[in-house]
């Protein structure tokens, strides 16, 4: 028996898998921004690598292994800049000369080693794969509201529940990812 061999039909992609790549970068960047612009260009070079698609992978598969690579070369890319130091300017009246401005180097909180890294892909996976536990309007509100921000009356507008609903529906997805992540991933 042949092995089933997918098809990629581009006109389809934004509808069918913008939402799903972007919650999934967005659990590893932290960065609504380059979340989305790490989507585009996955869409770009699908478009550019069309024609290497074996047909082996199903198109979601092949495009959140093209995201998966952006991904990564979006934290090379912050890392390489780990080294450069922020430099901050104070104004000091304390100082021998009254009015000195003083330039001090402070720590670059982005910048993150390959270990820790590695962590946060870890647990942004552990997260999506506790996400895809919850019930399905139990997940989307959820990211609707933590991840993606958005505002709480757009959200119960769009579901039909009050506000007070909202939030009891946010607390039980967070109770229940706990239990998901400390049964999963950080016994390990």
């Amino acid at each position: 028996m042949e092995p089933l061999k997918h098809k990629i039909d581009t006109t389809q992609w934004v509808d069918r898998y913008a939402d799903y790549l972007f919650n999934y970068a967005i659990t590893r960047v932290n960065d609504s921004y380059t979340a989305e612009e790490l989507v585009q260009e996955t869409f770009v070079s699908g478009l550019k690598a069309m024609k290497n698609f074996k047909g082996e992978a199903t198109e979601r598969t092949w495009l959140i292994s093209i995201l998966k690579r952006k991904i990564i070369d979006q934290y090379r890319k912050t890392n390489s800049k780990k080294g450069q130091a922020e430099v901050r300017m104070d104004f000091s009246s304390a100082s021998d000369q009254e009015g000195d401005w003083l330039e001090e180097k402070i720590e670059d909180r982005n910048s993150l080693n390959a270990e820790s890294n590695f962590e946060n892909k870890e647990l942004g996976l552990a997260i999506e794969i506790c996400l895809e536990q919850l019930p399905v309007k139990q997940a989307e509100i959820f990211k609707k509201k933590t991840i993606l921000e958005q505002e709480t009356e757009t959200i119960c507008k769009e579901h039909g529940i009050t506000a007070s609903n909202l939030w009891v529906i946010i607390h039980r997805a967070r109770v229940q990812l706990m239990q998901c992540l400390n049964d999963d991933w950080f016994k390990n």
